[in-house]
């Protein structure tokens, strides 16, 4: 090879080289960052950030690529860079579980509903979309995810699923792992009552109990150990877990009022424990009618009578028998060889099935203990006492009160009593 000729094989070599490289790398001016060809429409995004290097890798067409850049570096410029990384959205949910599942509020949740949380983000979520890169989660995914769930499980529990999985996205976002929140473009929310049927072997029997039927119930109940219990909440409308917490040093005769304090949870990481009320507003104090004081009042003798051996019927002060500090109202009921303990809790999920175990038996299947506390509510609604009073009763919030009450079947007394108001009201303007 003649010395002329390899200097211009090298030449056209060198300007080989230097024309691949003007092709796959497409260079900007110091600060704007640099796009790299890594394939047939993948790209790798170079830039800076306060001094610091980022890459991102980019699948796309060579505009779209430059779009995405200019958005990064925009992103920076502002203040809401967010930082690429290989994130999946299983391990994210892990560490959003971990923290207690802080929501808007960044605050932990209860350990009953952070169990909670994690077995519908384990059973439904992580399976459909656990792989994926959190950062590159997009909506259709969860769509996809919702048509999934939509034959497998109820209307209710997937719009749980939509509720935390949801929660958890806001999260990241609102600490910057993802730029955007796909939740904001999801097409459908699943419906919580897309498959209520008015026909449903359920139905709403508790919601639209008249006064003959809820006695029929809480009587259905009597010369039960339950009873007391029962006859309590349909009386108050407190939560189940909130009148198993009850103690003796809770109740004031003297005033006939009940405060509420505490309340159990039952978990699988601590058991049944002791804790505060689900809200602010569960702390209360309730006012009693004189039959409920003297309901209460016989149990106490009761357990005044077994604890100093005084046998029935046998007339002595009882007010000289003193019970523990910490003796509830409704202590569990000891097994067969178990000593009788005041201060030891029932098993909250135990007396619900015994519960619904005897409502079938009187007739009453469809009832959930945690219905006579709607009835409670409906009740003093229909006979016209202002929503804020029974929300301050019952310890919810007035808003979420109105919109369950507005899903309640009337009863046949609030119709009447409407009608008879007005007639008074068109009596007073139409009588003429």
């Amino acid at each position: 090879m003649s010395a002329g000729y390899a200097s211009s094989w090298v030449i056209g070599a060198v300007s080989g080289i230097d024309n691949w490289r003007h092709q796959t790398r497409f260079r900007r001016t110091f600060g704007e960052g640099g796009i790299d060809r890594r394939g047939e429409n993948i790209y790798r995004l170079r830039y800076r950030v306060g001094g610091k290097r980022f890459t991102k890798t980019f699948h796309g067409t060579l505009t779209q690529a430059r779009v995405e850049l200019r958005a990064l570096i925009r992103a920076s410029d502002i203040g809401e860079h967010v930082e690429p990384k290989r994130l999946t959205v299983a391990q994210w949910i892990d560490q959003w579980l971990v923290a207690g599942a802080p929501g808007r509020r960044k605050k932990k949740v209860g350990q009953r509903t952070l169990e909670r949380y994690e077995q519908l983000l384990n059973t439904h979520v992580k399976p459909a979309i656990g792989e994926q890169i959190l950062q590159q989660l997009r909506a259709a995914a969860i769509d996809n995810l919702y048509a999934l769930l939509e034959d497998k499980i109820a209307p209710r529990t997937a719009h749980h699923v939509h509720i935390v999985l949801g929660a958890a996205l806001a999260t990241a976002h609102r600490t910057r792992l993802i730029a955007i929140n796909p939740m904001a473009h999801v097409q459908q929310v699943p419906n919580p009552e897309a498959m209520i049927q008015e026909d449903d072997d359920r139905g709403d029997i508790a919601d639209g109990l008249e006064e003959h039927e809820l006695s029929a119930l809480v009587a259905g109940f009597k010369h039960l150990d339950l009873f007391p219990i029962v006859a309590l909440a349909a009386a108050c409308g407190a939560r189940r877990n909130e009148l198993l917490a009850l103690r003796w040093t809770d109740l004031d005769l003297e005033k006939k009022k009940l405060r509420i304090e505490r309340a159990l949870e039952q978990t699988k990481k601590f058991g049944i424990r002791v804790k505060a009320p689900k809200t602010k507003r569960g702390c209360r104090t309730i006012d009693l009618d004189d039959a409920t004081i003297g309901m209460l009042v016989a149990k106490r003798a009761e357990y005044q009578r077994l604890i100093s051996g005084i046998p029935d019927g046998a007339d002595v002060d009882l007010t000289l028998v003193r019970l523990p500090a910490k003796a509830l109202i409704f202590p569990a009921v000891p097994g067969r060889g178990e000593s009788f303990d005041l201060t030891r809790p029932r098993n909250p999920r135990n007396f619900s099935k015994e519960f619904a175990r005897r409502a079938d038996v009187v007739g009453f299947g469809a009832t959930r203990f945690h219905d006579l506390r709607g009835v409670h509510a409906t009740a003093l609604l229909d006979a016209g006492i202002p929503v804020h009073r029974v929300a301050e009763r019952i310890g919810d919030d007035p808003a979420v009160l109105l919109r369950n009450y507005a899903k309640r079947k009337r009863s046949k007394g609030a119709d009447e009593s409407l009608a008879q108001t007005l007639a008074a009201i068109a009596g007073g303007f139409l009588n003429f």
